[in-house]
């Protein structure tokens, strides 16, 4: 059958739904029969589990990955007036978080080989009101992250990771999550490791951070009707937490089959007139999104959707550059690297149940969009 008459899906979320459909069927319905419908059960055992996959002592089960960076912040006193690092390339979300707490993102640009918060310009954009950084492990690949602590230890600064894209992504040995002071999720259903529906959650070895993480999700109360501080109604809902449960068995093959694919895209383009993602020996990536960049960008996704392969546009326009931050007076020129990633990056279909006729046709259809000549 055709590419055409059979499109090929950026992502797909039903395969894999049918292939773990009886497991999720038994999980929700122990929820369903239990009646603890907040919290409860399902939640803590969710969190041990994850806890102990990511190798920290605490897992606090949030409704989103935009409300675990929020609370996070929060939890490490971050409030009006400062400001926290973070990098140009990222969902809004990243900044948003920053904002709703009264204090202002500050923007740094890129390293060009992984699109990764590049470390050599941190230190500059360090001020008296700096209180946090926000690295983003984008697209599933950890930021070096060893010789950003360095620079925070050093002004004594609070590393929050967004790891949202990064699920059993490996730095040095240690699992993304790990790495800084306390890292945010998201469990958003396409993420690669995602519930059926919100959800998030902060991981940290930090034990007072874990207690404020808590009664700030909770309405601010450790006893129930008793509220110490102005809190907020963020708990992962028990029902995403039991299927997060299910998938949490299987994360690790769908990693080595996410890897598997993206290798034979990476093998079988090469010699093209565009930059494949690059994996270095101390890290390893799990590729929620795999990433090429080329100067004809917009013809080559013209090209493949007209083949009825689907591509993503992700993060088209930097953070800083959006309407709501136009106040804060970037332009391009700040962000060079990140500016240009933006205009060239696009996503090839990646999920884990990509056949290889399905890989096949898509490298099929970039390798013909280029040998013609740039369509």
């Amino acid at each position: 059958m055709s590419t055409a008459s059979r499109p090929i899906p950026a992502e797909n979320l039903s395969r894999q739904y049918q292939e773990i459909r009886s497991e999720i069927a038994e999980a929700i319905e122990a929820v369903l029969a239990s009646g603890k419908y907040t919290l409860g059960p399902a939640v803590a055992a969710f969190e041990a589990e994850f806890a102990s996959a990511v190798g920290v002592r605490h897992c606090v089960g949030m409704s989103s990955g935009t409300a675990a960076l929020h609370l996070a912040l929060e939890a490490m006193g971050v409030g009006s007036g400062n400001e926290v690092i973070t990098q140009a390339n990222t969902y809004v979300a990243t900044a948003f978080a920053i904002s709703y707490l009264g204090a202002t993102p500050v923007f740094v640009d890129v390293e060009p080989e992984h699109g990764n918060l590049d470390v050599d310009k941190l230190e500059a954009l360090i001020g008296p009101r700096t209180r946090a950084i926000i690295p983003v492990h984008i697209h599933g690949y950890p930021v070096d992250m060893d010789p950003l602590m360095e620079v925070a230890e050093r002004h004594n600064l609070r590393v929050l990771e967004d790891a949202s894209h990064a699920a059993g992504a490996v730095y040095r040995g240690r699992k993304a999550g790990s790495l800084g002071h306390a890292a945010a999720i998201s469990f958003y259903p396409a993420k690669v490791l995602g519930a059926y529906g919100d959800g998030g959650a902060v991981v940290t070895d930090d034990d007072e951070l874990d207690h404020k993480l808590r009664v700030l999700r909770y309405m601010g109360q450790e006893v129930k009707h008793e509220h110490q501080i102005i809190g907020h109604q963020e708990r992962l809902d028990p029902v995403q937490a039991a299927v997060l449960r299910v998938k949490l068995r299987h994360l690790e093959i769908w990693i080595e089959a996410r890897r598997r694919i993206a290798g034979e895209y990476t093998r079988r383009l090469a010699g093209l007139p565009l930059r494949t993602p690059v994996e270095s020996s101390h890290a390893r990536h799990v590729y929620y999104m795999y990433t090429i960049h080329t100067s004809q960008r917009d013809a080559l996704a013209e090209h493949l959707s007209g083949l009825g392969i689907e591509t993503q546009r992700i993060y088209a326009t930097p953070v800083p550059m959006q309407a709501c931050y136009r106040h804060l007076g970037y332009r391009e020129t700040d962000i060079p690297v990140a500016s240009r990633l933006a205009r060239e990056l696009l996503c090839l279909p990646m999920f884990p149940e990509l056949t290889d006729a399905e890989v096949d046709s898509v490298v099929d259809g970039v390798r013909g969009f280029f040998t013609k000549g740039g369509g």
